[in-house]
């Protein structure tokens, strides 16, 4: 579903740091991977994860969050021990079929294509459709063993602009089907940074690199593009000026939005 020729296809997002963003949407307000635990070495599903920088902000900044856009559970750079406290306060998370699991009465797991009705505050819907996510440089038979599963979202209604949530993707041809299904995008929020560790996958990015991120902007045919997972933690290997100079090459700069904070 495309937005139409009058839908607003701005909208403030606040960025925090690491994945997560704030945005209010259809008067639903969403957050996605909420991290918001200070400096410090976390464990996780893997690898101990180090962060390196304290967020922009604190839950307290948050004022009401309707539904949270979690890409996965596992990972202390995705969901850390702040973000899933907050959890409990939020009404309803949006996440993977094992996470849904985990999390108890408040997450929903959705599979690949599912897609939920929300309602609107002054009528109408806001439906969010999960999108297939690889968290690797592989098929998902070879990186869920080590990586878990991940999601994306796109969420869509009447006279609202088409936004693409990515989470921790890497797969480029995964977007290529999110495209030939929802594009152009309005505002798509990428997860990028070029995640590497020596141990996996002979260290090639877990999540796109920034040349990926300018791809799959030009796949998605996307108007806004807003960075998030590119800074802050140290196994993420490229920054912002690594994706200013990923999207002025590929002529898309113009595009970039780097979020209020």
């Amino acid at each position: 579903m495309s937005t139409s020729a009058s839908a607003p296809s701005q909208f403030p997002v606040r960025v925090f740091g690491g994945p997560t963003a704030l945005f209010e949407y259809g008067g639903l307000r969403f957050l996605t991977d909420p991290t918001f635990d200070g400096p410090g070495d976390y464990e996780s599903a893997g690898p101990v994860l180090t962060k390196t920088s304290s967020p922009q902000g604190t839950p307290a900044d948050l004022g009401r969050v309707d539904v949270v856009l979690l890409s996965h559970d596992e990972h202390a750079d995705n969901l850390d021990n702040t973000g899933r406290a907050l959890l409990s306060e939020v009404p309803l998370t949006l996440t993977t079929p094992s996470g849904g699991e985990r999390l108890g009465d408040k997450a929903k797991g959705l599979s690949d294509w599912e897609a939920v009705e929300l309602d609107r505050p002054g009528g109408g819907k806001v439906i969010v459709t999960a999108v297939p996510a690889i968290h690797g440089p592989a098929s998902r038979e070879e990186v869920e063993p080590f990586a878990g599963q991940v999601v994306g979202f796109v969420l869509t209604g009447e006279g609202l602009p088409t936004v693409y949530v990515s989470g921790d993707n890497a797969s480029l041809d995964l977007v290529r089907e999110i495209a030939g299904r929802f594009s152009p995008i309005d505002t798509a929020i990428l997860f990028a940074g070029a995640p590497r560790f020596s141990m996996l996958f002979d260290g090639e990015p877990v999540v796109l690199d920034s040349a990926g991120a300018a791809e799959a902007s030009r796949i998605l045919d996307a108007r806004r593009v807003v960075p998030v997972h590119f800074e802050g933690w140290a196994h993420f290997t490229e920054g912002r000026d690594d994706l200013n100079q990923a999207f002025s090459s590929a002529n898309l700069a113009d595009r970039l939005d780097w979020g209020n904070n």
